[in-house]
């Protein structure tokens, strides 16, 4: 199990730490491959939320993976290609947090209820990755047009988990109007912008503090709520 570093789980660095045993290994071949490309995909998140992607090097990564130049490249052609696989491990494990969430949830939920353990569990899921969101959030669309459309296939992917959660409340909530499907890809780039300005500002470890505002922009929208007056700060 990875531990939990400074920079959160998804972003540590072994520099000053043991490496890998080299030479002939008790351990399966199999174990050492996956315990290579762990460690190489958390140096790359740690090094590129510390430095920005533009100036990390893959002397940077295996320094800090403590893993050889010639293991990185028996699982990786490049730094991109390193930097992506890390995104996309911790896309998932972002987007299973949040469908655990709301799995969780007794029958019966609130559908308003439903939407907040959504986005409190993704704001909890940054908030404790911190090295994974300033390298997701900031340095993708530095990577290149690949990184760019992974990006956009998350947004995407959250759009239509959120016109899911919507259709599905509709038939309890008749009076909540439809929307047209740009509506939801909308609220998701809303979303990305919020969490993203946070971040760049220096307040990550403040995300939390956006779950009142994303969960009133979501029902303004999607359930014709009026704006909660308590709710005038997007983050604080």
């Amino acid at each position: 199990m990875a531990e939990t570093l400074q920079g959160g789980s998804l972003g540590g660095s072994h520099e000053g730490k043991p490496g890998l045993p080299r030479g002939r290994s008790r351990l399966p071949a199999k174990d050492v491959r996956a315990s290579q490309v762990d460690r190489l995909r958390r140096a790359v998140i740690a090094a590129v939320a510390e430095d920005g992607y533009p100036q990390v090097t893959v002397g940077d990564i295996v320094r800090r993976a403590k893993v050889s130049r010639a293991a990185f490249y028996t699982h990786f052609t490049g730094k991109e290609g390193c930097f992506l696989s890390a995104t996309r491990e911790g896309s998932k494990l972002m987007s299973d947090r949040v469908v655990a969430a709301t799995h969780a949830l007794p029958p019966g939920t609130a559908d308003e209820d439903v939407l907040r353990a959504a986005y409190r569990a993704f704001l909890e899921f940054l908030t404790d990755e911190p090295a994974f969101a300033r390298a997701f959030y900031i340095d993708m669309t530095a990577v290149g047009p690949r990184a760019i459309g992974r990006v956009e296939a998350g947004e995407r992917h959250f759009a239509e988990m959120t016109a899911t959660w919507h259709q599905r409340a509709r038939t309890r909530h008749p009076e909540w109007p439809a929307v047209p499907e740009k509506a939801y890809l909308a609220l998701t780039g809303a979303t990305t912008e919020l969490v993203r300005s946070t971040i760049r500002g220096g307040h990550a470890d403040s995300l939390r503090n956006l779950e009142d505002t994303l969960v009133a922009l979501h029902l303004a929208v999607l359930a014709a709520r009026p704006w909660p007056p308590g709710v005038t700060e997007l983050a604080g």
